[in-house]
């Protein structure tokens, strides 16, 4: 308590107000205690003896009750006094304080309060409160209100680095068809070197986005699409439960997903009725746990054949270069995925297939096959497309026609368009998808097609003889 009672004394005299009758300092007092005079008693008595024997000893004004007075200069030998000025009162003396007269005066007179109590308390707390704030907030580890969407950390990656065979495989397939639709664009391009495609390039609010490339009103193509789309998204909870029929690795507890698809698509609608029409597509499908890993995966996709006017050796050809492709990955592939692209693009209210064909298949998973081996046989799929096509394309662009095989044209793009619009899986989910792009999903569908009350081909003809293949699917190969 000395220490601190010293520490006080030497800050200086304005603590050191006088404040009563007792004489108790204000910064004493808040703990209770009361300095001591270093004042003897028998000073105090010669003192007011002094007083007695000098009636007209030079005073300053009366002080409150009980102060100290001031006494005169005329001081006898045993006890000088110092004369003081009337403004400036004798302070009382302090324990280890140095009462010795000075030049400059140890005690002020009562200044008016700033109306800051204890400011340098305040400030010692403040810096304390500022610096243990700072502190923290330097030393803190980053937290995160909301993990990144999967497709901004796919974008941070693919800045970061190349996509390698190490790379997942969403990544892997978005690269893969991007380098498919450049290569089909270009070649397809050189067919019609007076026409080019246009490129749109989109991107999704939700995530992802893709390329569309157009070509419309051409020499060789009336029509001709090859999109490529990367779409990220949520499902939700009744959709999960609808998936978990074909992909029994879905979580059915969780009330939605975040899922990933990348899908290369094509379709060309040749101006010349003897060249057929042609489809392609090629997807993945991955949705993904909350630290963007893998959860439940499943390849998709298909090629097929959509003539007017048939030709058994396009068709042959067509078939013959898928199966090759099938069969360097499973000699069960192009049979089984025949009889299936032949039920899918059945037109049931029409009683026929869209087209002569070719293969179809859905929701290949680790049921299946390892994920590495069906993405081999998905980019093989996808490569054999042109040796599949472009030669049918070439032999057919330029045959003459009448107008009456131009009308049967339009006729079966008609069916081409019910077929799309009525029973397609695909465009359907590409029509209900929260952002969807519609354009790309439409561009599909023919620049021109008719539709005839009751029309029906001459016995015998041309047209009768491919509606017989039709509604009765051919083995080809």
């Amino acid at each position: 308590m000395g220490v601190c009672m010293r520490w006080i004394a030497s800050t200086g005299a304005p603590f050191l107000q006088r404040t009563g009758r007792n004489q108790v300092y204000p910064v004493f007092a808040k703990y209770g205690l009361r300095p001591k005079s270093t004042a003897s008693s028998r000073q105090k008595q010669e003192q007011r003896q002094h007083k007695q024997r000098n009636p007209t000893v030079l005073s300053q004004k009366p002080l409150a009750s009980k102060q100290v007075p001031v006494v005169s200069t005329n001081a006898s030998k045993e006890t000088p006094l110092v004369q003081r000025k009337p403004q400036k009162p004798l302070p009382l003396p302090i324990p280890g304080h140095n009462t010795e007269p000075s030049s400059k005066p140890e005690y002020e007179p009562e200044q008016k309060s700033s109306g800051v109590y204890a400011p340098r308390v305040r400030l010692a707390v403040g810096v304390i409160l500022i610096g243990s704030i700072l502190y923290s907030m330097l030393t803190a580890p980053l937290q995160l209100t909301e993990a990144p969407p999967s497709g901004e950390e796919d974008e941070i990656s693919k800045r970061k680095s190349a996509v390698t065979s190490k790379s997942p495989i969403r990544l892997r397939m978005e690269a893969f068809i991007q380098s498919q639709q450049s290569q089909i664009v270009s070649t397809l391009e050189s067919l019609d070197p007076g026409h080019k495609f246009r490129t749109d390039t989109w991107t999704r609010p939700a995530g992802g986005g893709g390329t569309s490339c157009v070509l419309q009103g051409g020499n060789i193509f009336e029509k001709a699409g090859v999109n490529t789309s990367i779409v990220y998204g949520t499902l939700p909870r009744a959709a999960v439960q609808k998936m978990r029929v074909n992909h029994k690795a879905l979580d059915p507890n969780v009330e939605s997903l975040e899922f990933f698809a990348a899908g290369l698509s094509l379709v060309l609608h040749p101006q010349n009725p003897m060249a057929p029409t042609v489809h392609l597509n090629y997807r993945y499908f991955e949705t993904m746990n909350e630290d963007g890993t893998r959860n439940a995966w499943w390849f998709g996709g298909g090629t097929d054949l959509t003539p007017s006017y048939l030709f058994t050796e396009d068709a042959y050809h067509f078939h013959k270069t898928i199966k090759e492709t099938c069969d360097k990955h499973d000699r069960a592939y192009y049979p089984r995925f025949k009889d299936w692209c032949d039920k899918y693009f059945r037109i049931p209210h029409r009683g026929e297939s869209r087209g002569v064909g070719g293969i179809f298949f859905d929701d290949l998973d680790g049921e299946e096959k390892d994920v590495e081996k069906i993405f081999s046989f998905v980019k093989d799929c996808a490569a054999a497309f042109l040796p599949s096509y472009l030669p049918i394309i070439q032999r057919r662009m330029n045959m003459p026609f009448t107008e009456q095989q131009k009308e049967w044209q339009q006729l079966r793009r008609g069916r081409y368009v019910e077929f799309n619009l009525v029973n397609d899986r695909g465009t359907q989910f590409g029509l209900t998808t929260p952002n969807a792009r519609v354009e790309s999903i439409l561009m599909s569908l023919p620049l021109t097609a008719k539709w005839m009350y009751m029309h029906e081909p001459e016995k015998g003809s041309w047209e009768e003889n491919l509606l017989g293949v039709l509604r009765e699917p051919v083995a080809w190969v």
